[in-house]
């Protein structure tokens, strides 16, 4: 596996960003951030998370809302290779991101995910493929069903959960006082899935993340929309 497409995670960079991210420059930069459904956050065993993409600040909000100081857990993550380069793309990958080309997808990318989830860490993908301003979710690629499957298969003990979550943004190009929804929904069990056809569990899986995707965003929709308390 080439070392350049490893993730790491530096302790030092990771113990001076989540403090710093948490309590003073999101808090600040954005009007009010909700989290509904934190209590879903495995604190255990391999997870792929898997959050709708409607901004660059998802990458962000989503370690808020499950990571270290929710969790007691480090998030990994799959990220577009258009968003590794420089200095970008040199913390990214210090803080567990790796690379994968979504018109090209390489093995090495695969694998990474595996090993990370055989060891019981938590991952995250984004399910739609690139960032979608627009609120309905947008068809799944078949990415988190595959690597879901392929590790029940092979690494059955413990078993890996799918964790659906949602952002929205009361502002699609968000900016400074911008007010923040994110709906964790219930894990997803892989174990619930495993047939002897892997196509069609991948089909049923994709599916079912989708229907649990529209359903926490239907919710949030309307939470927004009235205000959410």
């Amino acid at each position: 596996m080439d070392s350049a497409l490893k993730p790491s995670i530096s302790p030092t960079i990771i113990n001076v960003l989540y403090p710093f991210a948490t309590y003073f420059f999101l808090p600040l930069y954005f009007g009010r951030i909700t989290i509904k459904g934190q209590e879903n956050v495995p604190r255990s065993g391999p997870v792929i998370i898997a959050p709708t993409h409607r901004s660059r600040w998802d990458a962000v909000l989503v370690p808020y809302a499950t990571g270290r100081l929710v969790s007691g857990r480090d998030l990994w993550f799959m990220v577009m290779s258009s968003q590794m380069q420089g200095f970008q793309g040199w913390l990214i990958q210090r803080i567990g991101g790796f690379a994968v080309d979504l018109k090209r997808p390489k093995a090495e990318s695969f694998a990474i995910s595996i090993e990370l989830l055989s060891k019981g860490e938590m991952l995250t993908i984004f399910p739609e493929g690139g960032i979608f301003r627009s609120c309905p979710v947008k068809p799944l690629k078949p990415g988190v069903a595959r690597i879901a499957l392929n590790l029940a298969e092979h690494h059955p003990q413990p078993g890996v959960k799918i964790l659906p979550i949602t952002l929205q943004y009361n502002d699609p190009y968000p900016k400074w006082g911008t007010d923040v929804l994110i709906n964790i929904g219930i894990p997803i069990d892989v174990a619930n899935y495993e047939t002897n056809s892997r196509k069609q569990a991948a089909k049923t899986l994709t599916h079912d993340l989708f229907v649990a995707l529209n359903h926490l965003q239907d919710k949030s929709s309307y939470w927004m929309e009235e205000g959410v308390k």
